[in-house]
C-alpha cells in the first residue's frame, strides 16, 4: 500500500481518471457503436486494474470486466468497480453512463465514487449530501427493462417514472433531487451497485434491497436481485408498496408494458 494516496482519493482519482480515459476514447471519433463500447470496457479495466496492482496490490478485485479471482472471498478489503456502467448509453453519444469505483470493507462500501463523466462530475462518498428541496414526484427506472413493480410503486404514490440508462446515473440523479427514487427488479450485480450505495448512504439516502434489509457485498454469488435508493422520507411508503406488489405477485419479476 502505497503512502501517497489515501482509500478516499485514491477512490475519486480513479473514477476521475477513467472518465477522462472513457470520453478521450470516444471524443476522438475513430471507433463506432460496439466496437467502441468494447474499446471503452477493454481500456478502462486494464487502467484501473494497473492502478491498483501499483497502489493497492494486497486488496481483493472483482470487475464486471475481468475473471472473478475468488481469493477475493478470504480479503476483508475488495475493490468493486464497473469501469464503464452503461456501455451501450455510452456507445450510441448518450450521456446516461457512469464510472463505478467502490472500496468494500467487511461487506461495507467505505468509500465510493461514481462518476457521471459526460456531466464532468464525480460524486464522493468523501463529500457529498443529497439534495432535499421539494420532491420531483417521479421515479427512476430503467428504460431498457423497467420493473413492473417500479411502475406499481409510481401509480400508488401518484408519482411519474422514467427510464434512465446507467445504474449510476441512475443514483445520481436521485442524490441531485432530479428523481425521488431509484427502483430496479430483475437483476444486478455487486459492480453495478457498491459504488451508487456507497455514495447514496454517505449522502444520507436510503439504500436497501426492496424487502429492506442491507445489501452486503463481496459474495461468492454476486448476483442481487433488487435495489431501492430513495430520499429517506419516502422509504417507508415505497418499501410498503413493494411489500404489497410482492404479497399480489408472489415476486418482484415482471417488465411493465
Amino acid at each position: 500500500m502505497t503512502a501517497t494516496y489515501s482509500d478516499s482519493r485514491l477512490t475519486n482519482l480513479i473514477a476521475l481518471g477513467t472518465g477522462e480515459i472513457l470520453k478521450g476514447i470516444r471524443g476522438v471519433g475513430l471507433l463506432r457503436g460496439r466496437e467502441l463500447g468494447e474499446a471503452g470496457d477493454d481500456l478502462a479495466q486494464n487502467w484501473i486494474a494497473r492502478v491498483l496492482e501499483q497502489h493497492r496490490p494486497d486488496d481483493g478485485f472483482l470487475s464486471e470486466e475481468a475473471v472473478d479471482d475468488l481469493s477475493r472471498l478470504e480479503n476483508n478489503r475488495v475493490w468493486i468497480v464497473d469501469p464503464l456502467d452503461g456501455t451501450k448509453e455510452f456507445a450510441t453519444g448518450r450521456q446516461d453512463w457512469a464510472v463505478h469505483i467502490a472500496l468494500v470493507e467487511d461487506g461495507v462500501p467505505t468509500h465510493a465514487a461514481v462518476g457521471l463523466p459526460d456531466l464532468g462530475v464525480v460524486f464522493k462518498s468523501s463529500d457529498v449530501r443529497h439534495v432535499a428541496g421539494p420532491l420531483s414526484r417521479k421515479i427512476a427506472l430503467s428504460h431498457n427493462r423497467p420493473p413492473a413493480v417500479a411502475r406499481f410503486i409510481a401509480d400508488k404514490l401518484g408519482f411519474g417514472a422514467e427510464g434512465i440508462g446507467s445504474a449510476g446515473a441512475k443514483a445520481m440523479h436521485v442524490l441531485l433531487g432530479d428523481y425521488d427514487a431509484y427502483i430496479h427488479a430483475g437483476g444486478q450485480y455487486e459492480w453495478d451497485q457498491a459504488a451508487p450505495v456507497g455514495v447514496a448512504k454517505a449522502a444520507g439516502l436510503h439504500a436497501s434491497r426492496l424487502d429492506g434489509s442491507e445489501i452486503r457485498f463481496n459474495n461468492q454469488d454476486t448476483y442481487i436481485p433488487d435495489l431501492l435508493i430513495c430520499r429517506p422520507e419516502l422509504a417507508d411508503d415505497i418499501l410498503s408498496h413493494a411489500a404489497t406488489y410482492l404479497e399480489e405477485n408472489g415476486s418482484y419479476e415482471g417488465i411493465a408494458k
